[in-house]
């Protein structure tokens, strides 16, 4: 028999729908059962291609007995995460003050307003000896607490509330203003967190962070870098590093393309296989500024197998990226990834089969589970993984074959837009202006399918379907972000284009000053100020997790639209937004890098190249294989504008010249700041 659940659009949601627990979504249905029956909220959230949501799900939610504990003493409320990550928000960061950490699934326990007394993730059905309470025990001391203290869990509640309200400021806030001299704090302490032998910044597990890279290689440029004994080439060394072992590791799809989520060990080898659209458009922007400082051919071939992945396995046939491809298939983590080594020979043959094997790791013993390997590349020649490529093709047809992991079909605003970025800063690095002319299609579609008729934006879009839901600050202000990079490159392809996507880059801004801006203190809600808060805790995100901060994509938006417009306004709200960092820089830098990487880009000039009756693909080509800067391209036709190119940097302009050389001279020589 199905819950309520049966009719959501949500995949996740939909995937509960058959459990015999009595799910309600997240609404007002849920909160006026719980007061009615006086029951505390149990709300659950994840996402339908996390491994260990589906565990916990088959484990416990599909258990009969289970479900008894869980209908008899809550209200049982299912959150896809994807879908409203204003609920998800508010939960981890309770979460974390219980536990320290956070994750997924998420199980939080709430007063039927929906404040949170208590919560975990993971819970086991039974004792493993793993030191977890099992979750039928836990419910039913959780479900006895709240019968018995209830006044206790209630004055829990509302401290957790206040809790949650005081951080919004609390790292944020203080006396002292910014200095450039905090970007050079920032980059010792993010270089001397890296591994140096396996690359990455954290131990196991290790998760991509195309953030804190995004921020050292805007930072390189800076005159400050290069006159700081050591630190370009500790930076130089930090990226290529992170960024090659990545590419040669198993968190990269050596077969098909594509990045997973993370790394389960420190070594890069084993991840957890689930393919999200939001990483793989961070990491695509990530690799092509690492390959304006330092060429390698490596990351040429992550790029383009990343967007070949991209392209071919989760763009609608309507447009638009769908989310993610599950870990699971066949009720297995890994099993469409994984191979034997007797089953790569059976497709390539004893010769080409044993090759293959020895060059990806693929072996009897197995890396991961049950004597299977994730190809992981050994070699660090890249002419030998050239060589492979006729093989990694057939092997990939022969995978095509096997059951293939769930798609989430869903499409999200947020992520689309990070995409957007990725491919533009793509297609310029590597000079591919089919990637340029997909992230325009992207964005035409975006603009076109996930705004209502007032010009808000919506949050989600499910196939067949208008867009729904709320819009957050996250999807206004990386999508204005996107754009605004659209906007530097897209003249290339067609002149004169920068217009539109530059004004509506300025209306996506315009809303959120409008929506989302806190009158009183620095920084921006993550919700509107005509939504409801869950828990009744308007929140402001500062650091990066999985996605950057909207808050960081925003000192960006406000910095670029001071350098196009010349408007004094954008400065002010720029200004008024970077108040909040110089607390963060000090203490959590590894925790901001979007925003420090928009920081160090204001910092150190922000350009715009006009280019008037003057070739524009000679300019193309100079510029991107020079190191990554924040230039913008703007093809004029304006009266007053001389023939030939000229370099603005700041409040500076330098005379127009023809000759692309000067140009390229004044841009990475004497003006770097």
């Amino acid at each position: 028999m199905s819950n309520r659940l049966e009719k959501e659009s949500s995949l996740y949601l939909r995937q509960h729908a058959e459990n015999p627990v009595h799910w309600y979504p997240w609404g007002e249905e849920a909160f006026a059962a719980a007061r009615e029956h006086d029951k505390p909220l149990l709300v659950s959230i994840g996402y339908s291609a996390c491994h260990w949501c589906h565990v916990m799900a088959h484990e416990s939610f599909e258990d009969s007995y289970v479900a008894d504990i869980m209908n008899n003493h809550f209200i049982c409320v299912k959150v896809d995460r994807e879908e409203r990550p204003d609920v998800d928000h508010v939960y981890v960061e309770a979460v974390q003050m219980f536990n320290q950490s956070a994750g997924w699934p998420l199980n939080v326990f709430c007063l039927p307003d929906g404040k949170p007394f208590w919560g975990g993730t993971y819970f086991p059905p039974e004792d493993k000896g793993q030191g977890i309470v099992p979750w039928p025990q836990l419910l039913m001391r959780i479900a006895d607490h709240y019968k018995r203290t209830k006044d206790e869990m209630v004055e829990n509640a509302e401290n957790v509330v206040k809790n949650l309200v005081h951080a919004n400021d609390d790292q944020s806030s203080g006396e002292d203003k910014w200095n450039h001299g905090l970007l050079l704090e920032a980059a010792r302490a993010l270089c001397s967190s890296h591994d140096d032998e396996h690359g990455g910044f954290t131990p196991a597990p290790k998760f991509p962070s195309p953030m804190k890279m995004d921020f050292l290689l805007a930072l390189r440029e800076s005159h400050a870098c290069s006159q700081t004994s050591g630190m370009g080439e500790r930076i130089d060394a930090v990226a290529h590093k992170t960024l090659t072992a990545m590419g040669r590791g198993g968190l990269f799809d050596q077969v098909g393309g594509g990045f997973a989520r993370y790394s389960v060990d420190g070594e890069w080898k084993i991840p957890h296989f689930e393919k999200m659209l939001y990483d793989n458009a961070l990491l695509l922007a990530t690799y092509a500024r690492a390959m304006r400082r330092q060429p390698d051919p490596l990351f040429e071939a992550v790029a383009e197998e990343t967007v070949t992945w991209l392209r071919q396995d989760i763009l609608s046939p309507e447009g638009g990226f769908y989310s993610s491809r599950d870990a699971d298939s066949e009720g297995e983590e890994g099993k469409h990834y994984a191979w034997m080594p007797e089953q790569v020979k059976e497709i390539l043959g004893e010769e080409n089969g044993t090759i293959f094997c020895e060059a990806y790791d693929i072996t009897a013993e197995g890396n991961f589970e049950h004597g299977a390997s994730n190809p992981v590349l050994l070699a660090a020649d890249f002419e030998k993984r050239q060589a492979l490529a006729p093989l990694r093709v057939k092997l990939l047809e022969a995978r095509s074959e096997r059951p293939a992991p769930a798609r989430d079909e869903k499409q999200v605003a947020a992520w689309n837009a990070l995409l957007i970025r990725g491919l533009a800063e793509a297609g310029f690095a590597f000079g591919r202006k089919e990637w340029l002319t997909l992230a325009r299609e992207t964005a035409d579609w975006a603009w076109d399918n996930l705004r209502d008729e007032d010009g808000n934006l919506h949050a989600v879009r499910y196939p067949g379907q208008k867009a729904a839901g709320p819009g957050f600050l996250d999807d206004y202000a990386f999508l204005a972000e996107a754009l605004l990079t659209l906007a530097s490159f897209v003249d290339w392809i067609e002149p004169g284009a920068s217009a539109t996507y530059q004004a509506r880059a300025i209306e996506l801004a315009e809303i959120a000053l409008a929506r989302f801006r806190d009158p009183k203190l620095p920084g921006f809600f993550f919700t509107a100020d005509d939504q409801e808060a869950p828990a009744q805790a308007r929140k402001k995100l500062w650091y990066d997790n999985a996605l950057p901060s909207g808050n960081s994509s925003l000192l960006r938006v406000f910095a670029s639209l001071h350098q196009l417009t010349g408007e004094k306004r954008w400065f002010q709200k720029f200004s008024e937004a970077r108040a909040a960092y110089p607390n963060l820089a000090r203490r959590v830098p590894q925790g901001i890098g979007h925003a420090l990487a928009a920081l160090a880009e204001q910092a150190i000039g922000i350009t715009v190249i006009k280019i008037k009756a003057a070739p524009v693909e000679p300019l193309v080509e100079a510029i991107r294989q020079k190191p990554y800067r924040l230039v913008h391209l703007r093809i004029t036709e304006d009266a007053e504008q001389t023939t030939g190119y000229q370099l603005c940097v700041g409040t500076e302009c330098k005379e127009p010249s023809e000759d692309v050389s000067e140009i390229t001279r004044l841009l990475y020589g004497e003006e770097e700041a």
